[in-house]
């Protein structure tokens, strides 16, 4: 077969694939160009999930008008001029491909006026090819502006998720590009709305305010600090109390890069083991100031990932210092494994109870066993159906002493009626009824944050399915009128609401959050630990539990009970 050279109208397409695989990646590599131009405020506006129409607008130095032709060449750029600049990068872009491969695929249209300019200059460009040159009377700065993206490479649309799933992944993007340059303001509209603003006041937490809502952020702590080898870290944790249900809210900027890091992820899932509830994670954004010869971000062609030349020192000053804020903020000391009791090792002690678990049909753990090998031949009882269990009393208001036909039981009164409101909720929702709606006296008024209102647009139907009865009520200002019959009355229901909209927005935008919905509410339903409880009413419950399809884990995974074998018993008071 004959080896030719490519078309270069081919060769754009299968560039643009490197670069351009969704709106998001556009809008990325165009406000990334606005903040290399050192824009103090950027304009991003989108229409059909950024298919239809993608516009930036900057107030950047601008671009002289002999170059604008040059600009869309490939391997064009004016971040670097020699091999020795990739050791010493210091702009958002330097490979020069963003611009040609949006326009290989796009109708663009750029318009740009330098600074000290009197006029602008503007060129159209359809596909690759050049349409149109000439002068325009705009502001100082840039404005670009990308149409009918992937409209002559349909088959890149397959390949795209629902309207909703791009358009969050665009507002995510603009968020945290807030979040690297705090001193730069942001405005995202979709569809003509505004989503998204930052004021570039220079705060860090003013931005997360934005970004995660006031309650979040003001249950974050602080934390900077350096290791005298110009590394420095700064920035925002949360508590081990405030956490997600996945790593999203766990976000890393080096030097102002919004970046993927394994060494900086485990760094940090390390400082906080024994701190959280497994399946849990904090809020994290923090920066890493380091110097350029010390990375590499010539790595991927969407520079997400950096190489760093000596990772030691960044995994210790990532721990050292995040460390020191847990340990100074939060009332919690650190977990500490074979932690010695009065000449006992309680780890082996524990070893020797046996969790009644099975495998979930819901995501919850499974076959978990916490049996040292001395006693591997005591398995975990995996039962389809719970013994009949008698209530002996409540242990220390947080866990049930029952007695079962093979030994003592401890029953997590929390988790154990977390699962029983969780199969309620679930039951009631198929029902023709639907779920049960507890009408409030009057309505609660709610500031919500920009990402708040968008998870209310996206699953509004769903939440009411669920008994969160509401409308909006101009800018962020929501009016919630009734909550589901199963949310405790001493829960604070602004609190609650808030909460079960940050597990919504973890969610993703792909499937219909039914567990999530159900397992918040039922959480925010059950008794609590700490909660003083009757004779009767344990047993009540522990007959409900008994009735339950699977009433060994709570809807988190957690399980509801362990058991401690009259086998145990007679082997720790030797009598075996």
């Amino acid at each position: 077969m004959k080896i030719r050279v490519l078309d270069k109208f081919l060769a754009a397409k299968i560039a643009a694939g490197e670069v351009i695989e969704r709106p998001a990646a556009v809008v990325k590599e165009l406000v990334e160009n606005s903040l290399d131009a050192e824009a103090c405020r950027i304009t991003v506006g989108i229409e059909g999930a950024g298919l239809r129409l993608i516009r930036v607008a900057d107030d950047g130095i601008g671009i002289q008008s002999s170059d604008l032709r040059t600009a869309f060449e490939r391997h064009a750029t004016s971040k670097i001029t020699s091999e020795d600049d990739l050791e010493n990068i210091l702009t958002m872009g330097f490979r020069g491909e963003a611009l040609p491969s949006i326009a290989g695929v796009a109708n663009v249209e750029m318009a740009s006026r330098l600074r000290g300019s009197a006029i602008g200059s503007v060129i159209k460009i359809q596909y690759g090819n050049i349409v149109e040159e000439g002068s325009v009377g705009i502001s100082e700065g840039t404005i670009i502006t990308v149409k009918d993206l992937f409209g002559n490479v349909p088959a890149r649309k397959k390949f795209l998720r629902s309207d909703a799933a791009e358009v969050g992944r665009i507002s995510t993007l603009v968020k945290q590009l807030a979040l690297s340059y705090p001193s730069v303001g942001f405005n995202l509209t979709v569809d003509g709305r505004t989503r998204f603003v930052s004021s570039g006041n220079g705060v860090f937490r003013d931005v997360l305010a934005r970004v995660y809502g006031g309650r979040v952020v003001e249950s974050v702590m602080d934390v900077d600090g350096s290791d005298g080898d110009g590394r420095r870290i700064w920035g925002c944790v949360s508590s081990p109390w405030e956490t997600r249900p996945n790593r999203g809210g766990i976000n890393f900027y080096v030097n102002h890069r919004w970046i993927q890091s394994r060494l900086i992820n485990q760094a940090i899932e390390n400082t906080y083991s024994g701190m959280l509830m497994v399946g849990r994670y904090p809020i994290v954004a923090i920066h890493l100031e380091v110097s350029v010869d010390q990375l590499d971000v010539n790595v991927h062609p969407t520079k997400r990932e950096v190489r760093f030349f000596q990772e030691g020192p960044i995994f210790s000053l990532v721990q050292r210092v995040v460390r020191e804020a847990l340990l100074s903020n939060s009332p919690v000391p650190l977990a500490r494994s074979n932690f010695a009791l009065q000449g006992h090792n309680l780890s082996t002690i524990a070893s020797r109870i046996t969790p009644v678990i099975t495998s979930s049909h819901d995501g919850g753990i499974a076959n978990q066993e916490l049996i040292t090998d001395a006693y591997s031949e005591e398995r975990s009882l995996i039962r389809d159906k719970l013994p009949i269990l008698r209530v002996l009393g409540q242990l220390a208001k947080t866990y049930i002493v029952a007695e079962g036909p093979t030994g003592m039981y401890l029953i997590d009164q929390h988790a154990a009626h977390e699962r029983i409101v969780f199969e309620l909720v679930c039951s009631q929702r198929l029902s023709v009824q639907g779920s049960m709606i507890q009408g409030l006296l009057s309505p609660l008024t709610l500031e919500l944050s920009s990402s708040q209102i968008e998870i209310i647009d996206l699953w509004g139907e769903v939440l009411k399915s669920y008994g969160f009865d509401g409308e909006k009520f101009g800018g962020s200002t929501f009016l919630l009128r009734g909550v589901p019959s199963t949310i405790a009355k001493n829960m604070g229901i602004d609190r609650v609401f808030i909460e079960i909209l940050q597990s919504l927005s973890q969610s993703g935008h792909e499937n219909r959050p039914d567990d999530i919905l159900a397992a918040s509410i039922a959480c925010h339903g059950a008794v609590r630990a700490g909660d003083s409880m009757s004779q009767e009413e344990m047993s009540a419950l522990l007959r409900q539990l008994e009735d339950l399809k699977n009433p060994h884990t709570c809807p988190h995974g957690r399980p509801t009970m362990i058991e401690l074998t009259k086998r145990d018993l007679d082997r720790d008071f030797g009598r075996r």
